[in-house]
């Protein structure tokens, strides 16, 4: 089917652990040519979002981004640094004997003293929240997928109904062609019919001979076989628009043929309207040409 390269797809995926963005673009390329940016702590994901583009795009420049923001807090710990809490009752004891104060140590004397505690931020589960966010990363890459290629497909549809219509174009003029060849073929035998017989006043030729060279001369002008062809390849394109896959390279090997036929016909054909025909369906194939470099 006829399916432009060009798109664009962005998304947002959120829920209680964060929020994954996702953009893609696409631009025409010969080849498919991936170029994916992951965070640093999801590289392992690579190759399975890499596969995943490759399964569902087949031509294209296509840039794919993903930005990933945690919203799951850190679980703390709370470190009691015993050498410092037995330093200080020891301290308390000796001036509890010199009578320099009273009562027992209690918890809130240690927590006014910030040195007897230590608070750390103690990481989530690092390897279960890689492979969560990994699912939700193939998920959201999914999802871009299925939105850039809506947009391809419509870009895809203003393409055919282009490319339909100078088909339609081409389809006309070479009906022309053939009949402009046609006539000046006519023209060319009866050109050459009429000087033998000027030239029988001075010679009198062989008649079969004489057959035989109008001809030969008429069949170097016949571009039958080319406008068969030519057809033939018209026909092929629809069998190609018409098919699901993708068809880009296939269409433009078409117009290649189809400019080569059109080149046989130019350096054969002979008539008067056969130069313009000529002329405008090579400006019409390089137009086409333009276009399809877009298609998938």
């Amino acid at each position: 089917m006829i399916k432009s390269m060009t798109g664009f797809a962005s998304l947002t995926r959120e829920d209680e652990r964060g929020s994954i963005g996702l953009t893609i673009r696409a631009v025409n390329h010969r080849f498919l040519d991936l170029q994916v940016r992951l965070p640093s702590n999801l590289a392992d994901v690579e190759p399975r979002v890499r596969a995943l583009l490759q399964k569902r795009l087949a031509r294209g420049r296509v840039e794919v981004s993903v930005s990933v923001q945690m919203r799951q807090g850190t679980a703390p710990t709370v470190e009691l640094q015993e050498d410092f809490a037995a330093a200080v009752a020891a301290a308390i004891d000796g001036a509890r004997e010199r009578g320099l104060v009273r009562g027992d140590l209690t918890p809130g004397d240690l927590l006014r003293m910030p040195q007897a505690f230590v608070i750390r931020d103690r990481p989530a589960d690092t390897e279960l929240l890689g492979s969560v966010l990994a699912a939700a990363v193939e998920a959201a890459v999914d999802d871009g997928i299925d939105q850039l290629e809506a947009m391809r497909v419509r870009e895809g549809e203003h393409l055919a109904v282009d490319l339909g219509a100078r088909k339609t174009t081409l389809s006309v003029l070479i009906d022309g062609l053939a009949t402009a060849a046609d006539v000046g073929r006519q023209i060319l035998e009866a050109r050459l019919t009429e000087r033998i017989k000027e030239l029988s006043s001075v010679a009198t030729p062989d008649p079969v001979l004489v057959a035989q060279e109008i001809v030969r001369v008429a069949q170097r002008s016949d571009i039958s076989e080319e406008v068969t062809r030519f057809r033939g390849h018209l026909a092929h394109w629809d069998a190609l628009a018409a098919n699901p896959e993708p068809c880009g390279r296939k269409l433009d090997f078409l117009l290649q043929e189809m400019n080569r036929e059109i080149n046989t016909i130019g350096s054969k054909a002979d008539g008067l309207q056969v130069s313009g025909r000529i002329i405008e369906a090579k400006a019409e194939l390089e137009r086409m040409r333009e276009q399809v470099q877009n298609v998938e």
